[in-house]
């Protein structure tokens, strides 16, 4: 009886050991490792903040900007039929942004956003209700667009003096990049500068920012840190990436606040035009040419019936290469517009800018050795 008490004594142990082993070690690695080594018998622990997360001075003023903004921009969907190759109706879509300047529902945007849109143009709010909208106007040259739509409670945004930026000064920009509404960017003034847009007309003082500025963004508001509105974002120098590669370009908002005015009251803007045919005269072709001064605007023709034939402005009447480029000498060389000097045809379109057709314009050239001054009356420009 003892022997087999204690065989069975031994299969007792020996099956409690393997269930204890089995059960209560873990294997790694071909070994037994106490429990206690794999950290699974453990509780987890977290280390959570005890209180709400506090902002610093800038984080609290990009959410103020952004809140504040928000509201007033919109985005905008352009509908269009065009044509195939075998002349079939094929629809299109193009998407941009925009923002509310009054509580009468106008939105300025770009020209290029609602180009074309011969099946409508539907605005979306940032509350997510849509809009149709109607075209108040456009102005091709500079790429704006004025829309309008009738709805309750518009945010409209506040429009600042872009006469003073600092490359250097922090900047925001508001939009829908690749159809995601309400994506704001930051970012600085990198320059102020002269662009030309898809048409190859001039765009003066255009800022140029590293804000992101991506396909969608077109037409929102570019921002100070107050959030107000200094720029209209357009374009963006991409490589041909059709993405931010950092150089991004906004139209400056006073250039739009020159044409606001005619656009709602015409429909279109009433461009100044002095009526001239131009060429600009350097110090060496003025020593050849035995000009008086050294430098100006040479006024090649006149253009009949425009504000420089009337004023009585003369063109050119000898043939002369300059290079391959055939120029005619002869005529007045204009060389202040308001008094401010003129030696390139980009100078005149500066001033030019800050008219209107109709305005009188002083405008100073010599003909011959003789300096005149006279006042001439803008005449309008077609697009």
């Amino acid at each position: 009886m003892n022997v087999k008490l204690r065989r069975v004594l031994l299969v007792v142990l020996l099956v409690g050991g393997f269930w204890y082993v089995t059960t209560h070690l873990p294997v790694v690695w071909g070994h037994w490792l106490p429990m206690h080594a794999s950290g699974s018998g453990s509780p987890l622990q977290l280390t959570e903040a005890q209180a709400a997360p506090t902002y610093d001075a800038e984080e609290q003023n990009n959410i103020a900007v952004y809140k504040r903004v928000v509201p007033s921009v919109v985005n905008i969907t352009s509908k269009s039929l065009v044509y195939n190759f075998f002349f079939e109706p094929v629809p299109q879509q193009g998407q941009g942004s925009g923002f509310i300047l009054d509580k009468a529902g106008h939105v300025l945007t770009n020209y290029h956003v609602v180009e074309g849109a011969n099946r409508g143009i539907e605005v979306m709010l940032s509350n997510k209700r849509r809009y149709k909208a109607k075209v108040v106007g456009t102005d091709r040259t500079h790429d704006l667009a004025l829309l309008q739509i009738d709805a309750p409670n518009l945010e409209p945004v506040t429009l600042a003096d872009s006469g003073g930026l600092s490359v250097g000064q922090k900047v925001y920009a508001i939009g829908n990049p690749f159809g995601l509404s309400g994506t704001m960017t930051r970012g600085i003034i990198s320059s102020i500068r002269s662009i030309k847009n898809a048409d190859d007309a001039p765009i003066e003082d255009a800022i140029q920012t590293d804000a992101a500025i991506n396909p969608g963004n077109s037409g929102g508001p570019l921002l100070n840190s107050r959030g107000e509105v200094i720029g209209i974002n357009t374009m963006i120098a991409s490589n041909g990436a059709e993405q931010s590669s950092g150089i991004g370009f906004a139209i400056p908002i006073n250039t739009a606040k020159a044409v606001l005015a005619d656009l709602t009251r015409y429909g279109r803007v009433k461009r100044p035009l002095l009526g001239i045919d131009s060429y600009a005269i350097g110090p060496d072709l003025a020593e050849q040419m035995g000009l008086a001064v050294d430098s100006g605007i040479l006024v090649q023709k006149v253009i009949p019936g425009g504000a420089a034939e009337r004023a009585g402005l003369h063109g050119g009447n000898q043939q002369a290469y300059v290079g391959n480029t055939l120029i005619l000498l002869g005529g007045d060389l204009i060389v202040a517009l308001d008094g401010k000097p003129v030696t390139d045809p980009q100078d005149i379109n500066v001033i030019m800018e800050k008219h209107q057709a109709g305005d009188a314009i002083s405008v100073t050239f010599y003909r011959g050795r003789k300096r005149i001054t006279l006042k001439l009356i803008a005449g309008e420009a077609q697009e």
